[in-house]
């Protein structure tokens, strides 16, 4: 196999306080013909930029490339012009970004992104572009292309749009795909449809991709070689058996073993400072302690019964047309003991989320029950409302947008405890925030910094202060380490358990990842199309699931080889 990419010696440097600081370090490596290569590492380990250097993309008056080569069929592209580069982009260079929806025109109709590309690069007509563009929405699997052709991104799924971006990458035919994150946030099974459709595509047309990814696991099942990139340097490279079976450098070994274990329950997750500093003794819960731990959880009444629970929705298509109905959440019915954590699982649209809203009473079940505390609290006044709210809170799925972008984090997590009344004063509501932040692993001096100023790990650490400043019983965990990397998630499912023995918290715990789930809960629900599918002791359903449904949720996780 030929060598299509070369990278040779890349040093990359940010401005950061009117200076510039090294971001990528000596990166040397080579793409070949027809190959897949997994590029791994946490966020800020440089994978996304020096692939961004690859296409010109890197952004131009804070950035720059301080050395090195990028060669793509022998012609360097650091010296490339802006109008060279645009040959190259999407005609023999594509990329497929992390975030579909931040990727694609809200304003334009999805078929006509994808024809837009053809027309730029290629001699076709619209006509033609258009066919092609419905022979590509087959290729990657799209249903009804016709009908995606004249949708606007915000009308299809996140898979869909994935699936438009992929259609959109492999428009012009390229020699090369990048694929940065391409798979973040979606759920297992549809993650592992777009790693077989990749995997597909690639066998059909013998491009070569780079795959980009925190998750050392999903790279295993596409790559067939392996970098690890950490702090700006590439620490260890190899064919996916031996990174995976065989891996030489700590943080390798701390990236594969900071995911929780389908098969071992364990106290704490290890984080990748625990492998580097040699502390890395991972003790397990023996299913006899698990057992004893339920028996006195199961022993008191439950906290909340969810009774008979329906949401439903109506659609209104105007005048002269009949109104649909369409149940989000179908009869739901479980009981929450106090202390314990439920998994809720399923697919996007199952209605996971939308039952979470109905608990905390953010959007009213329509049928049903929900007795908390002993007390029904579907139909409360405003006053027993506002109560609640410091009873039983959420963590959200994006801490960003969740904080206020001109408030300090400090005063961001004063605010709930001012409007519920909570200590006497200002400066004991500062003492306690301070404390809050010491406890969830920042520190005072984070007191007056903006939410801008953190990483995604550590606002959502500010995310879960804000959340257990009001001292809540029940907290709802949205897809609250979705987007974070293996370590920090790590870091923040360790928090979250911490602080469950230490306050006592009972959690409803919603995610898409079932291996995370698994280490968190101790009664599983799943999910289906508004139903409960299946429920039971979370080890009992992923050893021995009853269910096809719940069966195809295990298969897709990511297992590595």
């Amino acid at each position: 196999m030929g060598v299509l990419l070369e990278v040779n010696n890349l040093s990359i440097s940010f401005l950061s306080d009117r200076q510039y600081r090294t971001v990528i370090q000596d990166v040397s490596y080579q793409v070949h013909e027809n190959e897949i290569l997994g590029i791994v590492g946490e966020s800020g380990s440089g994978k996304s930029v020096s692939s961004l250097a690859i296409l010109g993309l890197l952004p131009k008056r804070i950035s720059k490339i301080d050395n090195g080569q990028i060669l793509f069929k022998g012609e360097e592209l650091t010296t490339a012009s802006d109008q060279s580069l645009r040959s190259f982009r999407g005609g023999k260079i594509a990329m497929i970004f992390q975030e579909p929806m931040s990727s694609l025109n809200p304003s334009m109709k999805c078929g006509e992104q994808v024809q837009e590309i053809l027309l730029q690069h290629t001699k076709l007509s619209k006509t033609e572009a258009k066919k092609e563009t419905l022979s590509l929405f087959e290729k990657v699997k799209l249903p009804r292309p016709e009908v995606m052709f004249s949708s606007y991104p915000h009308q299809i799924s996140g898979g869909q749009k994935q699936r438009v971006m992929i259609a959109m990458a492999l428009a012009c035919k390229p020699a090369l795909l990048i694929a940065d994150e391409p798979t973040t946030a979606l759920d297992v099974t549809v993650q592992k449809e777009i790693i077989e459709l990749l995997k597909e595509l690639q066998a059909e047309t013998g491009m070569s991709v780079i795959f980009i990814s925190h998750d050392l696991a999903l790279v295993s099942e596409i790559a067939d070689r392996v970098l690890v990139m950490y702090k700006g340097e590439i620490v260890e490279e190899g064919k996916v058996q031996d990174i995976f079976h065989r891996p030489k450098h700590d943080y390798t070994k701390a990236l594969i073993s900071a995911r929780p274990s389908m098969d071992v329950r364990l106290k704490r997750l290890p984080t990748i400072e625990n492998f580097l500093s040699k502390d890395a003794a991972a003790e397990a819960i023996t299913s006899q302690e698990r057992k004893e731990r339920h028996e006195k959880l199961y022993a008191s009444e439950p906290i909340l019964k969810v009774i008979n629970v329906e949401k439903e929705y109506l659609s209104n298509p105007g005048f002269f047309r009949k109104k649909t109905s369409f149940k989000a959440v179908n009869d739901v019915s479980f009981e929450l003991y106090e202390g314990e954590t439920l998994g809720l699982v399923g697919e996007s649209g199952c209605g996971k989320s939308t039952l979470g809203n109905a608990i905390l009473q953010l959007d009213k079940a329509t049928a049903g029950t929900i007795i908390y505390k002993g007390k029904d609290i579907v139909n409360l006044s405003k006053s027993e409302t506002r109560a609640l709210r410091k009873e039983v809170q959420l963590i959200f799925q994006d801490p960003f947008s969740s904080l206020n972008p001109r408030i300090p984090i400090g005063k961001a997590i004063m605010e709930p405890m001012k409007v519920h009344g909570l200590y006497g004063s200002n400066k004991e509501r500062k003492e306690k925030v301070i404390e809050l932040l010491e406890r969830v692993g920042l520190s005072a001096e984070h007191f007056n910094r903006y939410p801008h100023e953190f990483s995604g790990g550590q606002r959502q650490r500010v995310g879960i202060a804000r959340t257990i400043a009001l001292q809540p019983k029940l907290i709802v965990c949205d897809e609250s380490v979705s987007a974070l990397d293996i370590s920090v998630q790590a870091q923040v499912l360790n928090l979250l358990n911490e602080l469950k023995e230490d306050f006592g918290f009972t959690y409803i715990f919603i995610s898409h990842d079932l291996a995370v789930v698994k280490y968190m809960a101790d009664q599983l629900l799943v999910m289906n199309e508004g139903k409960i599918e299946e429920l039971a002791d979370a080890d009992q359903i992923y050893s021995d699931p009853q269910k096809e449904y719940t069966q195809k949720l295990i298969d897709a996780i990511p297992k590595g080889i």
